[in-house]
């Protein structure tokens, strides 16, 4: 995805919410607001003048412009998240956050070669979004589970991020960044792009790494992390009884011709030299 400092985002930040007149959309935005993230407008065409918690409702993101949107959550459904994407970055935004699950992956990878292009940041799609303890966050994390600390964390997961959140909360210590990465096949942000941040973002002192079968993300990772990383890193492999062949949940949670099992991901996290947890909840004690 190009070149990203840290932190993604702010509470200076200005995020639009495309779909904000949804369910989704205006919950979630509701939440942020909540969160401390300055949310400076929503867009959902055909219902522009009327306003969501507070927020005014625009036709289009070039209508939104005068209020100088930096980032913009998609909470459309799936068929109408490329014309949502492609209208962001086609406007300047610099971050988009996609909320849905089945997203055409063919949209994915239109969507992901536009943003490589002009230098726009994707999170997602089928991502829990991007949450930054004491600053803001874009997308469906729950509020009360953080706590501002120097923990970074990565996953493929939704609400199993959740749970090591909430372990890594309870636990005494407290979180820089969080990010989903989502759990299609493809998808914007990587472990390899999320692991490249972390390692240069002086907030963060200790990383967690949450894969799950299927493709070599966390492979390429691992060797990142070898080559590179001196912070301690925690890594976490859910899927490990997961018959060859079979989607498991996700739609990139699959296992073809031997590659993306679980054994092969601890191995690689291992020969790196991340302790790998066998419980979620044992990723705190592998942390002091």
């Amino acid at each position: 995805m190009g070149v990203i400092k840290m932190v993604l985002i702010t509470k200076n930040t200005r995020v639009i919410v495309q779909g904000m007149t949804g369910h989704q959309g205006a919950f979630h935005s509701g939440e942020m607001i909540k969160f401390g993230t300055n949310v400076v407008a929503g867009v959902s065409p055909g219902k522009s003048g009327g306003t969501v918690n507070g927020i005014k409702i625009y036709e289009t993101v070039m209508d939104t412009l005068e209020l100088m949107p930096e980032a913009s959550m998609l909470a459309v459904p799936a068929p109408f998240v490329r014309d949502a994407a492609f209208e962001a970055i086609d406007n300047g935004l610099k971050l988009i956050y996609i909320l849905a699950e089945h997203v055409p992956v063919h949209d994915t990878m239109e969507i992901v070669a536009e943003a490589n292009r002009k230098g726009v940041t994707v999170i997602g799609p089928n991502s829990p979004g991007i949450t930054v303890p004491g600053e803001a966050k874009i997308g469906i994390m729950p509020n009360h589970i953080f706590r501002k600390g120097d923990v970074a964390i990565a996953s493929r997961s939704g609400t199993l991020t959740y749970e090591i959140v909430k372990a890594v909360t309870d636990a005494g210590f407290g979180e820089s960044t969080v990010i989903g990465l989502g759990g299609d096949p493809i998808v914007g942000l990587t472990f390899l792009d999320v692991i490249k941040m972390y390692n240069e973002d002086k907030n963060t002192k200790r990383i967690v790494l949450v894969g799950e079968i299927g493709g070599s993300e966390e492979e390429r990772a691992a060797r990142y992390v070898k080559e590179n990383v001196k912070k301690p890193v925690v890594g976490y492999i859910t899927g490990r009884s997961a018959p060859p062949g079979k989607r498991m949940g996700h739609a990139g949670a699959i296992i073809e011709r031997g590659t993306g099992t679980a054994e092969s991901k601890i191995k690689a996290f291992m020969d790196a030299g991340i302790n790998v947890a066998d419980y979620p909840d044992d990723i705190p004690k592998l942390l002091k």
